[in-house]
């Protein structure tokens, strides 16, 4: 099994089960029944599913559990790195310089945590940038905080400079052999969730700027053939039609 896989708490594990669901909604005999197989009690589930509704992370319908729009918002980036979304690169990158006068911290922090999402590392304070190969839109907390360019880089290896590629690379082979050794539905469903994350962290780089053998292509096709056999298994355990 992969070492260094995240046990998941009360809240982690609702919140991976109904990131994988689709539609994300599930009753609360199901979400206990996934508490069941870590070892979490019951009661533990249900306190935590009441705070995760008090937090605003899920809404309550007819004794079902459903996730709010922010993190249906996630699921749909969640689902996007799966099958991510790019067009052909002619060599330019984006830009993205801050020209907002003055942002509060709430701002700051907001802005950083949306510029990660669209896969843009910073350079230096305030200039962040990526090879312009993605299709993703732009919101408007990003738009409006900076003014966007294009160009070129003279200086070869930035990629490898922004990006932890080798990092990346190395636990996406690991998490592919675990694939094959995932034994039970437990360590599946730990493996499902670190491979979901591992695919939110992927720069989704053009292949021109990528290390030979990149394993993101081939876990992708891994990944898709285990969730298939996975989700089967889990409707089964929870019940679910």
């Amino acid at each position: 099994m992969v070492a260094g896989l995240r046990p998941l708490t009360a809240r982690s594990a609702v919140l991976s089960t109904l990131l994988g669901a689709h539609p994300p909604r599930l009753p609360a005999r199901s979400l206990v029944r996934v508490g069941d197989m870590f070892g979490i009690a019951e009661g533990t589930i249900r306190v935590a599913l009441s705070r995760m509704v008090a937090a605003g992370d899920l809404t309550q319908v007819n004794g079902d559990y459903q996730l709010t729009r922010r993190l249906r918002d996630r699921q749909a980036r969640q689902d996007q790195s799966r099958t991510p979304s790019t067009r052909p690169w002619t060599g330019e990158w984006e830009i993205a310089v801050v020209t907002a006068a003055r942002r509060s911290p709430t701002e700051r922090t907001a802005f950083r945590a949306a510029m990660t999402e669209l896969r843009l590392a910073e350079l230096r304070e305030g200039t962040w940038l990526r090879p312009a190969n993605l299709t993703t839109e732009r919101p408007a907390l990003v738009t409006e905080q900076c003014t966007f360019l294009t160009g070129r880089p003279e200086r070869p290896g930035l990629a490898d400079e922004l990006w932890d590629l080798a990092g990346w690379a190395s636990t996406a082979r690991e998490l592919e052999a675990g694939l094959d050794e995932a034994a039970d539905l437990l360590s599946s469903f730990m493996l499902a969730a670190a491979v979901l994350r591992h695919f939110l962290a992927d720069p989704l780089l053009p292949a021109e700027l990528l290390p030979a053998d990149w394993p993101g292509p081939r876990l992708r096709t891994r990944y898709e053939e285990f969730d298939d056999r996975f989700q089967k298994l889990l409707r089964a355990r929870l019940e679910i039609d």
